[in-house]
């Protein structure tokens, strides 16, 4: 089992080393969502309607994923950190508690979800004809919440040891299971959208199992341990350590979150719920094409924090350089596709043919200023991986708070645009938002290269 050297490896070659298993593992976690969409939005006579349905849920399940990265990308950054100084006491620490923080949290948010799904998706803007499906396929989802955060939030602290193909193995195990499963329950069972959110947990939990495996295993470094009564009683500082760093990681589902629903909201009223289905596939696309990004800059994140703690600041300049380089050459290829063959990566998502008219320029105006998310990535990675805590949840909150909410709805009914103004406030947000963060990022780095020279 090869193990990534951040002590002593080139820094290029431990880039890629974890990222390109990182980007296979999002590719294929991504398909958990991707794929029941796909499936959903091929079921005889209610396709179109069922994953609109679906995609009025993605709120509930994006806090789902916020309060998971909240304690995946809180915890994973300081436990390289920790590595990096030599304190292994400490890392140990920082991972046996962040695991019983997705624990507990996950048994509330299932508690919360079971309880209140109805009226949260009401909130949401869900019809009474969307609610048909919309309900059934959240009260399944929800019980498997649990697996997907160990899945998801533990796997950090795999990639952090230098463990990446292990990683990656874990959810490749969840996604070829969910790839298997769909359609079987959707269509051969013929449970419809609920087989979905059933093959969907199945998957989950395969993958939670290879997780844990690995982690209580012999083949693992930094072993996971249970904490007792005691561990957890004096975990507090540990514990708001973890949750400080990883809120930037929270507010950026979070405001993901209020921008569904705000998207939602006002596209169901000034255009309808076939809006809201374009809408599903706008944002099925961009979690698609948005994940090499994500990729790249994850695995760049713990050379990034394991040098900061090793103070190896010329490495992690390098490593910023790298990551900056790959995502802008990986984003204008991506984009030039985007503009030219719209229609077929939306018949990805459905093949109802009468909402291309309506969709494609709504597609083409979503993804107009595309390449600038990679500033935003590269300034948000940074600023986690160095503890930044404070400018990486100011910048999460500007981003959608500051510019996308408020010109949800001030572009469609202020200034007349109807459904083009919500599909506007994303572009517009990632060249403001985007460049914004990356310039603080610049001067940040620059600070602390000054600082630590002297």
């Amino acid at each position: 089992m090869r193990q990534v050297d951040f002590k002593n490896g080139g820094t290029l070659k431990n880039i890629l080393a974890t990222a390109m298993p990182m980007l296979v593992a999002q590719i294929l976690n991504l398909l958990y969502n991707i794929v029941d969409r796909i499936y959903i939005a091929r079921i005889p006579v209610i396709g179109t309607v069922a994953l609109g349905a679906v995609g009025l849920c993605f709120p509930l399940v994006i806090l789902i994923t916020a309060f998971t990265n909240m304690y995946g990308s809180g915890g994973a950054p300081l436990f390289s950190i920790a590595r990096g100084r030599g304190d292994e006491k400490e890392a140990r620490a920082i991972q046996n508690t962040s695991f019983f923080l997705l624990i507990s949290t996950g048994v509330v948010l299932i508690i919360i979800g079971e309880i209140f799904g109805q009226p949260i998706l009401s909130l949401f803007g869900t019809s009474k004809e969307s609610m048909v499906y919309a309900l059934p396929y959240l009260r399944i989802y929800l019980l498997g919440t649990l697996f997907s955060m160990i899945a998801t939030g533990m796997n950090p602290f795999i990639t952090a040891q230098g463990f990446s193909l292990v990683g990656m193995t874990t959810i490749i195990v969840g996604a070829v299971a969910n790839i298997v499963l769909d359609p079987i329950f959707i269509f051969l069972f013929g449970m419809g959208i609920q087989g979905a959110a059933l093959a969907t947990i199945i998957s989950q939990a395969l993958s939670a199992v290879y997780v844990l495996k690995f982690l209580f295993g012999k083949k693992c470094e930094y072993k996971l341990h249970l904490m007792n009564a005691d561990e957890i009683r004096h975990c507090g500082k540990r514990a708001r350590g973890i949750i400080g760093l990883g809120t930037a990681a929270f507010m950026m589902q979070f405001t993901n979150a209020a921008v569904q629903i705000s998207c939602n909201n006002v596209l169901a009223d000034v255009g309808g719920d076939i809006y809201v289905s374009i809408m599903t596939i706008v944002n099925s696309a961009r979690q698609m094409m948005e994940t090499p990004i994500l990729a790249i800059s994850e695995g760049t994140s713990p050379i990034i924090s394991f040098n900061y703690g090793a103070r190896k600041y010329d490495k992690i300049k390098k490593a910023i350089i790298i990551m900056l380089a790959l995502d802008l050459a990986y984003s204008l290829s991506v984009w030039l596709i985007i503009r030219i063959f719209p229609a077929a990566i939306i018949g990805i998502f459905s093949n109802d043919t009468t909402i291309l008219a309506d969709a494609i320029p709504a597609f083409n105006l979503y993804f107009s200023t595309f390449i600038f998310m990679t500033f935003q990535h590269t300034g948000q990675v940074t600023f986690k991986s160095l503890g930044r805590k404070g400018h990486a949840i100011f910048f999460s909150l500007f981003r959608k708070v500051v510019i996308v909410v408020p010109l949800t709805y001030m572009l469609p009914y202020l200034f007349n645009m109807g459904t083009d103004g919500v599909f506007a406030a994303e572009p517009i947000s990632n060249v403001v938002g985007g460049m914004a963060c990356f310039i603080t990022m610049l001067f940040t780095v620059r600070k602390i290269m000054r600082e630590h020279s002297k």
